[in-house]
């Protein structure tokens, strides 16, 4: 049975494919910058009864006109069948798609991320056919983020860095830095993002330190402040939409006209402006009743 903790370490290159490219930069690795990412099938099984599937498969399309798939597996712990699964991956996906594969396998123990980046030698000691090279994401490469703004400015990579160093004893403070993270993206993404940390830490102690964060922070979304970010949001695209108005009606505006508009912040108001603006024969005509 796959583990929520497992679909959340791959879904992560599903809701942001970029996440990738970054990660290799901030490691260092030598892949050249993507320009395009295409959502492959996952579906490996061939006319035999027998089903393998990868968890998340890419195309990348590299600046240079270069192209790979990348191939993304999440493994919770060793397993002695897995490399053989793996080369069958690799091996199946180039004679399908004739483009070079990349494995990349995420995993959140130190243990099993050693393990998995061991190459693996298919064949004879004599003649070795085929040898199979892991690329491994875990706690020992994967950036830490404690540094609120630093986890804001990446949310995919911070919410892998908190799933990756779930079981790290300083799991508490990279969880504080992207729980505040959170609060500075929409409620959909946060949402998202929010789930995904809480599936992939599993049943880790921090699992708990991270619920208890989102039974206080994420009322964010829900706070009196927030009502009043979005309302001041809501404000603004309206005060736009009413000089917006005018201007293609050829109606010049004054910079006192201009500056009352933009700083109001009363919805209603501003609803009855964006009326006048429709007929206005000046500018001041928003400030003006029409008479019953």
């Amino acid at each position: 049975m796959v583990s929520s903790s497992h679909e959340a370490m791959h879904r992560i290159f599903q809701e942001d494919p970029g996440v990738f490219a970054r990660t290799f930069r901030t490691l260092g690795l030598p892949f050249p910058e993507p320009v395009a990412v295409s959502l492959m099938p996952t579906d490996l099984t061939e006319i035999q009864p027998l089903e393998r599937r990868v968890d998340t498969l890419l195309r990348i399309d590299a600046a240079g006109g270069d192209s790979y798939l990348l191939a993304v597996e999440a493994q919770g712990k060793k397993d002695r069948g897995k490399p053989g699964s793996w080369a069958y991956y690799v091996a199946h996906l180039y004679a399908k798609y004739r483009l070079p594969p990349l494995l990349l396998v995420t995993c959140q123990d130190r243990s099993t991320a050693e393990w998995a980046a061991e190459t693996v030698v298919i064949g004879p000691t004599a003649w070795p056919t085929l040898s199979l090279r892991p690329l491994v994401l875990g706690p020992h490469n994967v950036p830490v983020f404690t540094d609120v703004d630093a986890a804001a400015r990446d949310i995919p990579l911070a919410t892998l860095s908190a799933i990756t160093h779930g079981k790290d004893p300083n799991a508490g403070a990279i969880l504080k830095a992207l729980a505040a993270a959170l609060q500075t993206v929409d409620e959909d993404t946060a949402m998202i993002f929010a789930e995904l940390t809480e599936l992939g830490l599993g049943s880790a102690p921090a699992s708990q330190i991270w619920r208890d964060l989102m039974s206080v922070d994420l009322s964010f979304f829900r706070s009196e402040t927030s009502q009043r970010l979005r309302s001041e949001g809501r404000a603004e695209g309206r005060a736009e939409d009413i000089l917006r108005i005018l201007s293609k009606r050829g109606i010049a505006v004054s910079e006192q006209v201009r500056e009352r508009v933009v700083s109001c912040s009363d919805l209603d108001v501003l609803g009855e402006w964006l009326d006048r603006s429709l007929t206005a024969e000046v500018a001041e005509d928003l400030f003006v009743a029409t008479k019953a």
